[in-house]
């Protein structure tokens, strides 16, 4: 009996890695806006140093979110998903940091990677208080970024570089991360208010 329930076991494991392979290659070949950079295969991923990939993917009002838009400010891009219990815990922190430092000085895009609509805006509905620029994305951003899981981190430079890849969650990888963070901000962004 045991040994039939862990062949089941195995069997609808083995189904559903399956199945998520089939929607990851499917979404990589949703197309990206006109104007989008040409797509990057998950081998070819940026690497520190390099431009970082322009496009992220549209916002809730449905406009195309650009790194570019940002440039002269640090980026933080980081790629989630609601089903992802690292990655709720990771936004919250990512919020405290931006309404912390403030948006003059740092500016956080969340890009929701390959989920349903629907369940993308139930998220944000029952998040509220996240203070972040949320994007979703059918998976060309995460294509262009070879991100294959989440959460997946990358801080770009001022000058659109990128310069920090942090994939999964701790709190020592988030120290590590805001430590990293801190040299890019101008150092009136760094004082505490009163302070």
């Amino acid at each position: 009996m045991r040994s039939s329930r862990n062949k089941a076991s195995r069997l609808c494991a083995g189904l559903a890695g399956l199945a998520l392979a089939f929607a990851c290659a499917f979404a990589a070949q949703a197309q990206a806006p006109a104007g989008a950079q040409a797509p990057r295969s998950a081998a070819a991923a940026p690497q520190l140093g390099e431009l970082a990939p322009d496009f992220l993917g549209l916002d809730r009002a449905g406009r195309p979110v650009k790194v570019s838009d940002y440039r002269g400010k640090p980026v933080v891009v980081s790629f989630w998903a609601g089903w992802c219990a690292p990655c709720r815990r990771e936004l919250p922190m990512l919020s405290t940091l931006l309404k912390s430092v403030g948006r003059e000085h740092l500016q956080v895009i969340a890009v929701n990677l390959n989920e349903p609509k629907r369940d993308y805006e139930d998220f944000l509905r029952l998040n509220p208080s996240l203070d972040l620029n949320f994007v979703h994305d059918a998976g060309s951003a995460a294509r262009y970024y070879g991100v294959r899981s989440v959460p997946n981190l990358f801080v770009v430079d001022r000058d659109g570089r990128l310069v920090q890849i942090h994939r999964g969650y701790t709190p020592e990888k988030i120290e590590q991360f805001v430590r990293e963070l801190a040299p890019l901000l101008p150092p009136q962004a760094l004082r505490k208010p009163g302070g």
